[in-house]
């Protein structure tokens, strides 16, 4: 009889313990998958003369850390995780002589409480931001989970935003990477990952690969990542979307493997007054790969909503 019991007790003891092992691997897997989904737009710093030229006007007040260039309306831009500033050069550089002021925050993807790592608390950060730098309303323009931050801004504070712009955005497309499962150390895995930012898969140079491989080995990145990625989840904006009846322009890679063109086109149909401008031969980072085009874009629409500047 007590053998029969320990036999017992063993069986019971080894199965919690497979299946504890198998909840591990499930997590992990959840984990990196969703890390590649939200950081691939990201990872794409790349050597940039005008970044020399941001370092000027980069400034710290207070709790704050921002760029700031241009005087007149407020376009401020949101970037998303670890997203570096230089992302938006050519924005920046453009319209901060169009009579535009161009503000871009350092949001605290990282830094944040844990507690505070989500979606909605990144965007009170935005309106505390807007309000301590003295701005009534202002043009919102994100990319990927910087226009997710931006589009939940948008329907908490409707009053604080004259207009919005979002490419590549997160909010409705919160998928996982397929069925691959990589290895966190599989350096050749994550420079497909890299490349598949971009339609040319030479943007992504060995320093961007190099950035990611060391970020997805990072275990508080890592903890932090899956944070925000359900939170991404959970603050899914498809039913709030037709209530907001702000002016949006849509910029969408017609090649953009990370929010494929369909999400674009989602977007589109939900927010009641939006225009979805494609950019051809494009990936994820409209803003980067094609400027010029992204800029045009831009300011098409700015004129057409009579948003630009007179």
């Amino acid at each position: 009889m007590v053998n029969k019991k320990r036999k017992s007790t063993f069986i019971l003891e080894k199965n919690q313990a497979v299946f504890t092992s198998t909840r591990i691997i499930l997590q992990l897997k959840i984990v990196v998958k969703i890390h590649f989904y939200l950081l691939k737009p990201i990872f794409v710093k790349i050597e940039n003369p005008q970044s020399k030229k941001m370092e000027k006007h980069y400034k710290k007040e207070g709790r704050y850390s921002y760029y700031e260039a241009g005087e007149g309306t407020p376009i401020v831009i949101l970037h998303g995780l670890m997203g570096g500033l230089s992302n938006f050069d050519a924005v920046a550089s453009y319209f901060s002589t169009k009579g535009y002021k161009i503000i871009i925050p350092d949001l605290p993807i990282y830094t944040q409480n844990i507690l505070k790592t989500n979606v909605k608390s990144f965007a009170k950060y935005v309106k505390d931001f807007i309000t301590f730098k003295g701005l009534e309303r202002v043009i919102l323009l994100g990319n990927s989970l910087g226009g997710h931050i931006a589009l939940y801004h948008t329907k908490m504070y409707p009053e604080k935003v004259a207009g919005l712009v979002i490419t590549g955005s997160s909010g409705l497309y919160e998928s996982a990477m397929g069925d691959s499962y990589p290895k966190r150390g599989d350096y050749e895995y994550i420079k497909k990952k890299a490349e598949d930012v971009f339609y040319d898969p030479k943007v992504a140079t060995k320093e961007l690969v190099d950035e990611v491989y060391e970020s997805v080995n990072d275990r508080i990145k890592l903890i932090k990542t899956l944070t925000i990625a359900k939170s991404a989840i959970r603050h899914n904006m498809a039913k709030d979307l037709p209530k907001m009846h702000v002016q949006t322009c849509i910029i969408w890679g017609k090649n953009d493997k990370v929010t494929p063109p369909d999400v674009a086109e989602e977007f589109h149909k939900l927010l009641p007054n939006s225009t979805l401008y494609w950019i051809d031969k494009c990936g994820h980072a409209a803003m980067m790969e094609h400027p010029d085009e992204f800029n045009r874009l831009l300011e098409e629409w700015l004129t057409n909503t009579h948003l630009a500047v007179h």
